[in-house]
């Protein structure tokens, strides 16, 4: 595979995606093949049969292969699925020596602490994102590094998820014939393709509904602040109009993609659609208005439960508005006038979010569609990654070049290849599925 080239595999509830995407000229992402297949074997974001998920994703993968006409060998994968969650912690710590300033190794130490808190039984902590420090009881401090003091505190967004989750996604990918090269929250990674900086600074919830889970993201001053799971998306529409109007999902699936809504009010009366009957039975008649009261009934109650998570994060106090509102994106979100009932219900300003931020402008429509936000956002990262790996590389080849090496030397190296936590992540994912048999 080249090496400019990354690819991201975003293991869905419904469909399975693989995208193969690169740089061009202008910096801009370039997609050179996107592949998907049904998703069989995953349930509300987790897998539950390991052989189906294989299958699919190998569908997946050879479909975006033969698009791009490259072999993929390498992966980045995004986790999500019910079983994450987050919380808000804050820890300190007290430094030895208040005479010297700040550097990357009290933040370190800082960010191992937290590592320490005890979770429940089978599930680890995936994230740790320092949100603001406080040196010696002065608050609200962005960046500690290079300031005098005692006492170095933070505020944390902890993501925890299930460990085995993880491992059997990691287990799928490489009995697929896959590398991991790296795993990535998807909230975050949706949050990356559709999100304008500006609108992470002002305060932004991203609303990422999917087939089987609906994701958040809440963004303010540049940091994500709050992310959740909420264990449904478009799928139990699909299954409430199935039982609703008791035809088959199929049938269902459809009715809501051509003539669903999320706003009865919109559909008169009379409008009715003609179903054809199983094997030679009578076919069924169905109002659009009734369609869109299921549909209706069903959106509102995951709204709902978004709602609750961005209150929770505090979207009702001065200093944590979300002065942007909210961004809807995943194929949930192509839903006929849900971006009104959701002004309505939160009233806050709403859009619907087209992974086309970073894409370059010629790209296929297909691509920037909402459906794809997670695998583009994947894709990014999966640039971004070996984007840094190759400074590294450079750093360190320097390093060894220079003979006469300065002082600051081992400590700036130290500084430069903190890792992130999902690096970590990633590596002992590895070192699991390569010792387990």
């Amino acid at each position: 595979m080249e090496h400019n080239l990354a690819v991201g595999l975003d293991i869905g509830t419904t469909k399975i995606v693989a995208m193969i995407g690169r740089r061009n000229e202008y910096g801009k992402l370039e997609i050179l093949g996107l592949g998907k297949s049904k998703s069989l074997g995953v349930h509300r974001g987790v897998v539950n049969n390991i052989t189906q998920t294989i299958q699919s994703i190998q569908q997946a993968v050879q479909e975006a292969e033969a698009a791009a006409d490259v072999k993929i060998e390498q992966v980045t994968v995004g986790i999500a699925g019910q079983h994450i969650r987050s919380l808000q912690h804050s820890d300190y710590i007290t430094r030895p020596n208040s005479e010297t300033v700040i550097d990357e190794d009290d933040i370190e130490r800082l960010i191992n602490q937290v590592h320490k808190l005890v979770m429940l039984p089978g599930e680890e902590i995936i994230h740790v994102l320092p949100q603001e420090y406080k040196v010696d009881g002065q608050a609200e401090i962005k960046e500690p590094i290079g300031m005098y003091g005692g006492r170095l505190e933070a505020n944390f967004h902890v993501v925890v998820g299930q460990v085995s989750s993880i491992r059997n996604i990691g287990r799928c990918v490489q009995s697929a014939g896959l590398n991991l090269e790296g795993i990535t929250l998807e909230p975050l990674a949706s949050a990356n393709a559709v999100l304008s900086q500006e609108e992470k600074e002002a305060g932004v919830a991203l609303i990422d509904i999917g087939g089987g889970t609906t994701d958040l993201a809440i963004f303010r001053d540049g940091i994500i602040r709050h992310t959740a799971v909420i264990p449904f998306g478009g799928n139990v529409i699909t299954e409430d109009i199935k039982e609703g109007c008791s035809i088959i999902e199929k049938q269902a699936e459809l009715l809501k993609i051509k003539f669903g809504s999320a706003w009865p009010g919109e559909n008169k009366d009379n409008e009715i659609v003609s179903i054809p009957g199983l094997r030679g039975r009578e076919p069924k008649e169905i109002t659009l208005k009734n369609l869109s009261k299921i549909i209706h009934a069903r959106v509102v109650e995951i709204i709902e439960q978004v709602y609750v998570e961005i209150k929770n994060y505090g979207h009702e106090e001065q200093k944590k508005k979300l002065i942007a509102g909210i961004v809807l994106t995943g194929g949930g979100s192509q839903l006929k006038h849900l971006k009104q009932l959701v002004e309505y219900i939160t009233g806050m300003d709403t859009r619907i979010g087209y992974p086309n931020e970073h894409l370059a402008g010629d790209s296929d429509e297909e691509v920037t569609s909402p459906l794809f936000a997670t695998a583009v956002g994947l894709v990014l990262d999966g640039l971004k990654r070996q984007e840094r790996k190759k400074v590294e590389e450079a750093q360190a080849e320097a390093i060894e070049n220079e003979e006469d090496v300065a002082e600051e030397t081992p400590k700036e190296r130290e500084r430069k290849v903190r890792r992130s936590f999902l690096d970590k992540l990633t590596e002992s994912v590895k070192d699991f599925l390569d010792n387990a048999e």
